[in-house]
């Protein structure tokens, strides 16, 4: 099981990532909601499409935009529709 941990918080966990580029992208049932909040960010790939970004915050702190996401992804990315990966010191941890 792969996860994603921040702050000693487990923000995602799954069985079921899909790895893309080297980051492992979670589904979307598989997150810690609370420690999400939307950013109005968003970035562009050739391939990919355009991804959306979340804040993550646990306690006090916030990491802006170190989580990102593939809503409507181009044809060669639909695997990752949806699928949430991380970035900015979080990192994936498997057991």
């Amino acid at each position: 099981m792969a996860k994603e941990m921040w702050n000693d918080v487990i923000l995602a966990q799954s069985d079921h990532c899909e790895v893309v580029d080297g980051n492992h992208y979670f589904p979307p049932d598989s997150l810690t909601r609370e420690h999400f909040q939307d950013s109005s960010n968003s970035t562009v790939c050739g391939w990919k499409g355009v991804a959306s970004y979340f804040h993550v915050v646990v306690g006090e702190q916030k990491n802006k935009d170190a989580a990102w996401y593939y809503a409507t992804p181009k044809p060669a990315a639909q695997n990752i529709a949806g699928y949430v990966a991380f970035g900015k010191g979080i990192m994936v941890v498997k057991d």
